[in-house]
Parts: structure tokens; sequence; C-alpha cells
């Protein structure tokens, strides 16, 4: 049997070990701008790679250790000098943006990962932006990006499910397909990207719906295409508005709206809501509603007195899968409320987040909520 080549399974335990260096940690949860190349050859496009921690620079205490590990802990010249057949899609550089894992990035990471992310677009000397991050809020940032960075330019984030010590890994193939996508002429114009486990997801549409397993991400609307053997290829285009044709851009946002998400349950009490809308500063109430954006009862007055105090409310859904529809369930039209479409809760935030910087009229913002 022919031996699986180790950089298509991952990067083996030995040469991770040998990554995890005293410069291969970042201290305080940030990274110096650290940065990688080799020298650039002519004719293949430049694609810079921004890390920003996660799984995919992550390591096990042993190659069995695929789902408990230390994530954030390889510096993003380790992950290029342990892949080299990036330099064979393209000229490939990096910058350590942060080292942190995803469940704690915050909303001042969006602004300054963004606005990189904005800047290296306008560069004429680079064709791709490939942002490396941890799986858990990937979806919240790619459809941030694909929201206010207004170039046509591929930006294709990608994560891993497995460190890369892990048997298996996943993380090495994940950043070869990102980068072959950010190189690719094909990629222009389609949005924000996620390429993991072979396929090409829109950033608006896709979500974790599974832990554990490889392939963690998934979009009811089917992927944009896969990643075969370092060629891509292309079903369908986004329909939504995105990057170029959005309204929203980084150069206009300074900071970000505060939104919180309140969760519908059985025997849900209003307490919750009550609590959330005294946060200082509340813009925006996110209902994570059950079927349909279903409210319960009683908390139907709390979402009330937190509108009627100039708090938008947003009916958005914890099923995984579908949309919430205007007017059903709920009075969205007597209530001033706004649905969120088929956003899950925590995109829903994002758009609400984002939306709220230019308006925030109910009308205009459900407008948004359609269009985006």
């Amino acid at each position: 049997m022919k031996p699986i080549d180790p950089v298509r399974r991952g990067l083996t335990a030995a040469l991770l070990l040998a990554c995890l260096s005293p410069l291969a940690f970042a201290q305080d949860g940030a990274a110096p701008a650290t940065t990688a190349a080799s020298a650039p050859q002519a004719g293949k496009p430049n694609v810079v790679i921004l890390a920003t921690g996660g799984t995919i620079a992550g390591a096990g205490a042993s190659t069995v250790n695929s789902a408990s590990y230390s994530a954030a802990k390889v510096a993003v010249d380790k992950l290029i000098i342990g892949l080299p057949e990036l330099q064979t899609v393209a000229n490939v550089r990096g910058e350590q943006v942060f080292q942190i894992a995803s469940e704690s990035f915050t909303n001042d990471n969006l602004l300054v990962l963004a606005r990189r992310v904005a800047a290296l677009a306008r560069q004429a000397d680079v064709a791709g932006i490939v942002v490396t991050h941890g799986t858990d809020t990937l979806e919240e940032t790619a459809y941030f990006l694909n929201l206010v960075v207004p170039t046509d330019k591929p930006i294709v984030v990608v994560g891993s499910m497995r460190p890369g010590t892990a048997l298996s890994a996943d993380g090495a193939l994940n950043l070869l397909d990102a980068v072959t996508v950010a190189a690719s002429a094909d990629a222009k114009g389609k949005g924000v990207l996620v390429t993991m486990n072979d396929e090409i997801q829109s950033g608006r549409d896709t979500a974790k719906l599974v832990n554990i397993k490889t392939e963690a991400f998934k979009s009811q609307w089917g992927p944009l295409g896969m990643v075969v053997e370092g060629r891509s290829y292309w079903f369908r285009a986004p329909a939504k508005r995105h990057t170029t044709s959005s309204e929203f851009s980084i150069d206009r946002i300074t900071t970000l709206p505060v939104v919180e998400i309140v969760y519908g349950y059985g025997s849900v009490p209003r307490a919750q809501v009550d609590a959330v809308a005294a946060t200082p500063g509340l813009a925006a109430i996110v209902h994570a509603g059950t079927g349909n954006g279903s409210v319960a009862d009683r908390v139907v007055p709390a979402l009330q007195a937190a509108r009627a105090k100039g708090i938008a409310v947003i009916r958005s859904s914890r099923v995984p899968a579908g949309f919430v529809l205007r007017n059903a369930e709920q009075p969205d039209d007597k209530y001033d409320w706004v649905v969120a479409h088929d956003l899950n809760p925590q995109k829903a935030r994002i758009l609400a987040m984002v939306a709220l910087t230019r308006t925030r009229d109910s009308r205009e913002l459900q407008r948004i909520f359609w269009e985006y």
C-alpha cells in the first residue's frame, strides 16, 4: 500500500513539536506581527495568510488527541514552513494578527481583523487573502467580513477540527485548499468563502453544525463548490448582497453597537429578557426562538417593553434550517419587530451590529435582513 503523504494528512507530531519553540507561543492572547515567505516566483499570484489562532494552530499531547488539545499555539510562519505545497500554488506570506481561541473573539478583534483585510485587499500586489481562525466563531467572523470589506478579491476563512499533532489532522489540507481558492481568479466576486472538508462554502450561509467531526460546517443551501486535488469546482454563486455590493464598509465603522442574544426554551422566564434589556448601551436583542422564531407568551411583554425603550427586537430561530416568516407566530408589524430571515441567532447578531451603525429604523433594518 502506498503510504499516506503526511502533509496531506496534516502536520506530523514531530514537526509540530519542533515548531513549538518560544516563538510559536503568544502571550496574553496576542502575538507579534511575524511574517513568513519564500522568494516570490514570477507569474504566481500573491496570497497573504492572516493568522488568528484556533485549532488549526493547536497542539495535543499525543497523536490520539483529536478533541482535547490546546488551541492557538503554533505561529503562522511555522504553519507555512510545515506546508511547502503552499508555494506551488502561490507566493505565500503570513502575518500573525492574533493568537487566540475563537470563543474568546471580541468585537474589537473583528474590527482590527477587518481593517487589515481591507488594507491588504487594496494592495495591487495582493491577489487573495486567507484568514486562519478557530471554528467556534469562524462563521461569525466570515459573515462580518462578507458585510464590511468592499473588494471582489477572494477572502477565504479556514480552520480545522483537529490539531496538526493528531492522526488524520485536517488543518494542512484545509489550508492548502484555502490558498488554492484565494489564488484562483474563479473565486473573485463571490464574497467571503470558507474552505473546510474539501468544500467551498459561502461565509454568509455556512455554520458549525457538528462538533468533533471534520465535516463540521454546513449550509442548508449547499456548498458553492469543492476543491479536489488542488483544483476548485464551482456549482452556484451567492444571491445575497456582499462585499462590493454591500452598503457597509469597515472604513466607516469605528465601533459596533451592543447586541445581545436571548434564548427560547420550554418554561423560559421573562426575567432573562428583562436582565438583558438592562444592559448599558444595548441597541438590539436577538431572540433565538423555538420553531418559526416563536416567543413564549410570558416573554412577549418583556420584548415589547424593550422595544418601547428604543431597543430593536429581532426574531430568529434556534432551529438550524429554514427561515423565520414575518407576521407568523408573532404580529411583527404591530410590535415593530424585525425577523432574521434565514440567519441563525449568532449571524443575526453580526448583521444587526453592522446595520445599526447606519440606521435604527425597524423598516430599514428589515430591508437589510431581507437583502443580506
